[in-house]
């Protein structure tokens, strides 16, 4: 392609033909006009890079490496963050129609077509380095992101202060959501970057906002925006891997989740002690495990919430459901036992479910009962409220 006398009158021109094109950007597009004036002026060194970029594409015969990738070295990140790639796409094309405008004033006699079908092939190779770019950067931004995430999780396990935690979640774009709970099971295995992308794209849907990290083996997921943490999380077992998921308790925000975190987390390493759990599973219905497993907050919560709460409630309710459990659930012999009416049993069990949230008649329940009542029993009592 010897083009040494159109090149010559481009390279005079590269400047004119650089402020055209951003005067055509302002006036056919909406959005480039509402642009800052610092993101304008980004646009503009782009176009004269591409001016420069072509000029240098036209001496290498059109065989220049990777040609478009440079066009965007002034300001890649900038515009990939800033401005979508769809625009971008628009911004090129003002640039180079401008450019196949000029190609009769541009071209030496004789080299008009030559001109023509160099620039169509340019701006060909310009929206794949457009690509390029973009894509390397959703790559990169996907990476910190991940990385982000991951660290904000861990400061609610750890407990750090609630407003560096609410400090990095603005960063991820975080809403005021509320109620916020946390979801914890095992992570499906691969990136993490792509692991966080299905997440998202699976919540998005839903309208819920969270916050995902993958630590070691686990993955865990910060919901906001549902009054129903459970039912989210049961749509989104298929983001998991195998084994057990634990929903923590609502908090009223992302500041105070980290109990929900702690919650989940302690429920998750106890929830193989009962192989029959739901999937998903709250934390709050592995109270027991997890209290057997060591856990301080799961003794306080059954000792305070079920034992001392059936002593507040008086009515025979402790030594009924205690006898009730010695009998294995057996009403007759409860009934026998405490020298009432079966009917009278029904009634005293179901105001146990009322005052603890456990049912006697569930068998999961009542082994939690079972243990509420041997830790009432075994632990101080120091902070019961009376």
């Amino acid at each position: 392609m010897e083009l040494a006398a159109t090149i010559q009158k481009i390279e005079r021109a590269a400047s004119a033909l650089a402020t055209q094109s951003v005067a055509r950007m302002d006036a056919e597009l909406p959005w480039f006009r509402e642009l800052p004036a610092e993101q304008r002026a980004m646009v503009t060194l782009v176009a004269q890079a591409g001016v420069g970029s072509f000029v240098e594409w036209l001496r290498g015969d059109g065989e220049a490496p990777a040609v478009g990738d440079e066009v965007f070295d002034g300001a890649p990140r900038e515009l990939a963050r800033l401005i979508r790639l769809q625009h971008t796409v628009a911004l090129i094309k003002v640039t180079i129609d401008v450019v196949e405008e000029q190609v009769p004033h541009l071209a030496a006699p004789g080299e008009e077509e030559a001109l023509h079908i160099a620039v169509l092939k340019f701006s060909r190779e310009v929206a794949f380095g457009a690509a390029r770019v973009y894509a390397r950067t959703a790559e990169t931004r996907g990476a910190w992101d991940a990385r982000l995430q991951a660290m904000l999780v861990d400061g609610l396990l750890r407990g750090d202060d609630g407003d560096e935690i609410a400090g990095r979640a603005a960063a991820l774009g975080w809403g005021d959501s509320s109620p916020v709970a946390v979801v914890v099971g095992r992570s499906p295995g691969g990136e993490a970057a792509v692991i966080l992308h299905a997440v998202h794209r699976a919540t998005r849907r839903m309208g819920i906002d969270v916050v995902a990290g993958v630590h070691g083996e686990r993955l865990i997921l910060v919901l906001g925006g549902s009054t129903e943490p459970e039912e989210v999380a049961g749509k989104l077992v298929g983001q998991f891997g195998e084994g057990p998921i634990v929903v923590g308790p609502a908090t009223p925000s992302l500041a105070e989740a980290g109990a929900s975190a702690r919650a989940a987390l302690s429920g998750h390493r106890a929830a193989p002690a009962w192989p029959g759990a739901p999937r998903p599973v709250s934390a709050h219905q592995l109270l027991a495990e997890r209290a057997l497993a060591g856990d301080n907050e799961a003794r306080r919560i059954l000792r305070i919430d079920v034992y001392n709460a059936l002593e507040r409630a008086g009515g025979s309710l402790l030594s009924t459901v205690d006898t009730f459990i010695a009998t294995g659930g057996v009403l007759e012999g409860t009934a026998r036992a405490v020298f009432v009416h079966p009917n009278t049993i029904r009634y005293r069990m179901r105001r146990v479910a009322e005052v603890t949230g456990f049912s006697p008649f569930v068998p999961h329940d009542a082994f939690t009962l079972h243990v509420a009542l041997t830790i009432g029993r075994l632990d101080p009592t120091s902070d019961v409220i009376r």
